[in-house]
């Protein structure tokens, strides 16, 4: 195993829907991404894990997918950062002669009121969870263009769909996210790229293990389903998103909410 792209590939080898296929997730080391990326390379694809805070969670994630005889490498990289974005595309298409799935995954909360909310942390999360979308798109999108096929998947938000008290940044960063993929889709269509968001409801995971006693239940009282969803329900969805039988979809936002926002 190596932090890097340093190894000779030998995904050419695996089976799979998504055998022979090279997939970029961000914020790949835990939780949805983490999920989502496990998915994935049990298709057959060579998974770039991508992560900025802990390098030990996505060697972790590494280990597990190599570990049920996938392939994987952690790949470092603030999405955030335009520069950085570019290099970590280029780098992954020298070594594997192509990116064929983008999953832009990575994203974080500064939760407050509207009132108490600092412009720091509204900047930080809209650079994150928005603007790191369109750095990955903006830089890969050139390679899925000359390739003439390439599917991208944003992972958003119901709070992006219904907003969310406490979260002006984050649903704002999450509603934004659903334009990028509607613009992006129409540009790109052409060209056999498609372009999809998916948009989880309360799922649970870390960020949500930290509701308290009564956010939890409010939150189950307003989910139809009467429970939180799976990181794995999530993850099924993209992964059907990027194999061919989702060719002809392009352009849509899906809710995997257990019917939050219906």
């Amino acid at each position: 195993m190596k932090e890097s792209l340093e190894r000779e590939p030998q995904w050419g080898q695996s089976q799979g829907e998504l055998a022979g296929k090279v997939a970029l997730v961000t914020g790949a080391g835990r939780g949805i991404g983490r999920a989502i990326a496990l998915t994935l390379a049990g298709q057959g694809a060579l998974v770039l894990v991508n992560y900025n805070g802990s390098r030990e969670r996505a060697l972790e994630t590494v280990e597990e997918i190599e570990r049920e005889g996938g392939q994987a490498e952690a790949v470092c990289c603030d999405v955030s950062d335009f520069a950085a974005c570019g290099r970590m595309a280029e780098e992954a298409v020298r070594k594997y002669g192509h990116v064929d799935i983008l999953v832009n995954n990575a994203g974080i909360t500064r939760d407050n009121l509207i009132v108490r909310m600092g412009e720091e942390d509204y900047d930080r999360v809209l650079d994150t969870n928005l603007k790191g979308a369109f750095n990955t798109i903006r830089h890969l999108s050139r390679y899925f263009l000359k390739q003439r096929c390439g599917k991208i998947i944003n992972i958003t938000s119901v709070s992006g769909v219904a907003g969310n008290a406490g979260q002006a940044n984050y649903s704002a960063s999450k509603a934004g996210l659903i334009g990028l993929t509607k613009s992006v889709a129409r540009e790109l269509a052409g060209r056999g790229i498609c372009v999809n968001a998916v948009a989880p409801g309360f799922i649970d995971t870390e960020m949500t293990e930290g509701l308290s006693d009564r956010a939890r239940e409010g939150a189950l009282a307003s989910i139809p389903m009467g429970r939180m969803g799976k990181a794995e329900d999530v993850a099924g969805l993209v992964a059907f998103l990027a194999g061919k039988r989702a060719d002809y979809i392009t352009g849509q936002v899906v809710c995997v909410d257990g019917g939050m926002a219906m």
